[in-house]
C-alpha cells in the first residue's frame, strides 16, 4: 500500500513512459510512510552476510519469511527490495553480490526477462556470482493466490530452498578458491589480439 502509492506518484512525476506492474493480491504492510521510494534505487530491508535475496513486488515479504527460516539455520540473509527493474540499481546489486558471495532473485514473474534476468546480466558483466532464481518458467492458472505461490515455488519455503542451493554452490566454489579470495571472483584475461 505505501510502496504502491509512492510508486504511482514517482511514475506521475517521471518524464517519459513508465510501466507499473501491480498484483491483485492483498499485500502485507511492510513499509510505513518513512519508506524511501526512488526510481532506480533498491532498498536493503534486512542485512546479512551469507546470501543476498533480491525481490520485487509481492515476493518481498516472502523473501523476508525465507530470511527468518534461514536465520534458524544460522544463515544470515540480506533482503533487498529491487522495486525498479528498469532502471536497475546496478551498483547495489554488485555491492551485495561482492559482500555476500551468493544471490537469489525472487519474483512473481517469468524467470526470463524479469528481475532475475536483469540481475544475472549485471553480475555476468560486473561480478560473476553463484545465483539461483525463484520465478515461473511456465504459464500459470488462476486460483487461490497463496496456493498458487506454493504450487509454483514462489513462497518463503521455496526461496529458503533456493538460498540453501546457492549457498552449497558458493561453498563448493570457495573450497577450491585461493585463500586470498574470500568472496566473489577475480579473473585475468590475456589476449594476443
Amino acid at each position: 500500500p505505501v510502496e504502491t502509492e509512492k510508486a504511482v506518484f514517482a511514475a506521475a512525476a517521471h518524464p517519459g513512459p513508465v510501466y507499473l506492474r501491480l498484483s491483485r493480491a492483498a499485500v502485507p504492510a511492510i513499509f510505513d510512510e518513512s519508506y524511501p521510494f526512488e526510481i532506480g534505487k533498491g532498498v536493503v530491508l534486512r542485512d546479512g552476510n551469507d546470501v543476498t535475496i533480491f525481490a520485487t513486488g509481492y515476493p518481498v515479504h516472502k523473501a523476508l519469511e525465507a530470511a527468518e527460516l534461514l536465520e534458524k539455520d544460522g544463515i544470515h540473509a540480506r533482503v533487498v527490495n529491487l522495486h525498479t527493474v528498469k532502471p536497475l540499481d546496478e551498483e547495489l546489486v554488485v555491492r551485495c553480490a561482492a559482500e555476500t558471495g551468493a544471490v537469489v532473485t525472487a519474483e512473481e514473474h517469468s524467470i526470463y526477462g524479469g528481475l532475475g534476468g536483469a540481475v544475472a546480466e549485471v553480475l555476468a558483466r560486473e561480478r560473476p556470482t553463484p545465483m539461483e532464481f525463484v520465478g515461473t518458467s511456465t504459464y500459470t492458472e488462476s486460483g487461490d493466490y497463496e496456493e498458487l505461490l506454493a504450487k509454483y515455488g514462489l513462497n518463503g519455503p521455496a526461496i529458503y530452498r533456493k538460498a540453501k542451493q546457492v549457498l552449497a554452490q558458493k561453498e563448493m566454489i570457495f573450497a577450491f578458491a585461493p585463500p586470498s579470495q574470500s568472496r566473489g571472483f577475480s579473473f585475468t584475461i590475456q589476449s594476443d589480439l
